[in-house]
């Protein structure tokens, strides 16, 4: 799949998770896909959020793999 394409799924996958995370204050940002990872920035509210690592994997990474399931690994970078 190409990078483009990936980058569209990724972006609605963020379609999905973005009125959560600004209900709070946040966002999310894409920083980069490389093979079966994507780095993500937490901005606003959710970069200093204590459960930002709950919301990685509990709810970012699930709904991504829901539009990439070949994404195996979902990081995030301060």
């Amino acid at each position: 799949m190409k990078e483009t394409s990936q980058q569209q799924k990724i972006e609605e996958a963020f379609d999905e998770i973005r009125p959560f995370l600004q209900r709070d204050g946040g966002d999310i940002e894409l920083i980069k896909i490389k093979n079966e990872e994507v780095v993500v920035k937490f901005l606003g509210n959710c970069y200093n959020c204590k459960i930002n690592n709950l919301t990685l994997q509990v709810g970012v990474t699930k709904i991504i793999q829901k539009y990439l399931p070949e994404i195996k690994t979902v990081k995030h970078i301060d």
